[in-house]
């Protein structure tokens, strides 16, 4: 081979070459469900609506570049949209949106991005923050925080199956409390073991900080699943101490699962909602699904604790005390 022709193959090959070295791939899933919900209030109405039902639809963009050294740039920007309508969330990349550095240090990020308390509910979660009876409806009605804007992050590697997270999101106010919102948490994972703890302080009143803090924990014995988490949400103030319990169990048969929660939210004023759900998917393909959803809250007569799926919050009116919203659906969901 002459050297004229070892270089047009080298020269050829450069492309490619760098082409390995970095990727962007789009992803994304849509989820559809026809669902009929009762907030089972006067003055209230029950519904026939189109939603998601099992996981919000979204189209996101990620991608990687090597950088040499084992380290690597990436980026990810997320934005969900509704099936029903097809508008966008309030934000575009309102999901997710950062861009960060990785490597043997660790990943960071910048930007939008998940709590490390959200990491554990979700990891925790049987109905995978989607279904009837989710527990999406603590971060629904702003007792716990489920994403922070103008962030910065930082995820260890995994060592002898803990993992260490960190952020702070910036409240960028330049009087008054702060609006800052730090948070922590520790992973362990250990075969079909799963365990994470996690806090959370935020200065949102110059009176005190709010507190956030969870644990959860998951195990997998070969098709039956058991996942629970404990949330506190714990905001400024007399009475205002917000607590969840969620405990649930899976069962895989053939291409088919079975899911079923229960799951108690309280306030210290007494206030006290229990949760019932039960679903069933059934796998149609690697990425495509058919479920039934049915999920009810149960409220003493100082409650009005809401009822949520992936895509839609049932909440009865605060006068609506001791009020049991209900719901069911049936949907498809496509992953791409």
């Amino acid at each position: 081979m002459t050297l004229k022709m070892m270089a047009a193959i080298v020269a050829a090959a450069l492309p490619l070459a760098a082409a390995a070295q970095s990727s962007v791939a789009v992803y994304g899933q849509v989820d559809a469900a026809i669902a009929h919900e009762d907030a089972d209030s006067p003055g209230v109405a029950s519904r026939t609506a189109i939603h998601a039902g099992q996981a919000s639809s979204r189209i996101g963009f990620r991608g990687t570049e090597d950088l040499g050294g084992g380290m690597k740039a990436l980026f990810n920007v997320e934005a969900g949209f509704g099936i029903d309508t097809g508008m966008g969330d309030s934000a575009l990349f309102g999901r997710r949106a950062v861009v960060g550095l990785e490597g043997n240090f660790g990943m960071v990020t910048i930007g939008r991005e998940y709590t490390p308390i959200d990491n554990i509910s979700g990891a925790t979660h049987i109905l995978g923050q989607g279904f009837y009876g989710t527990n999406l409806n603590a971060f629904a009605n702003g007792r716990m925080t489920r994403r922070i804007s103008n962030s910065v992050n930082y995820k260890s590697k995994p060592m002898a199956g803990l993992k260490f997270s960190a952020a702070i999101g910036l409240g960028e106010t330049p009087t008054g409390p702060s609006q800052d919102l730090k948070t922590v948490s520790v992973e362990y994972q250990q075969g079909k073991l799963f365990a994470g703890i996690g806090y959370a302080s935020y200065d949102r009143l110059a009176s005190g900080s709010d507190r956030e803090m969870i644990f959860g924990a998951a195990y997998a014995i070969g098709a039956l699943e058991f996942k629970g988490n404990y949330m506190v949400g714990d905001q400024t103030g007399p009475n205002n101490r917000y607590t969840q319990a969620n405990l649930g169990a899976a069962m895989a048969f053939g291409p088919g699962k079975l899911f079923g929660n229960l799951q108690q939210s309280k306030l210290q004023n007494g206030a006290r909602g229990n949760g019932y759900a039960v679903s069933y998917a059934y796998s149609l393909s690697k990425r495509t699904n058919v479920y039934a959803s049915y999920g009810t809250t149960v409220n003493n007569e100082r409650a009005a604790f809401s009822l949520s799926a992936a895509g839609s919050t049932i909440t009865p009116p605060a006068s609506a005390l001791g009020a049991d919203p209900v719901a069911y659906a049936v949907g498809l969901r496509h992953t791409f």
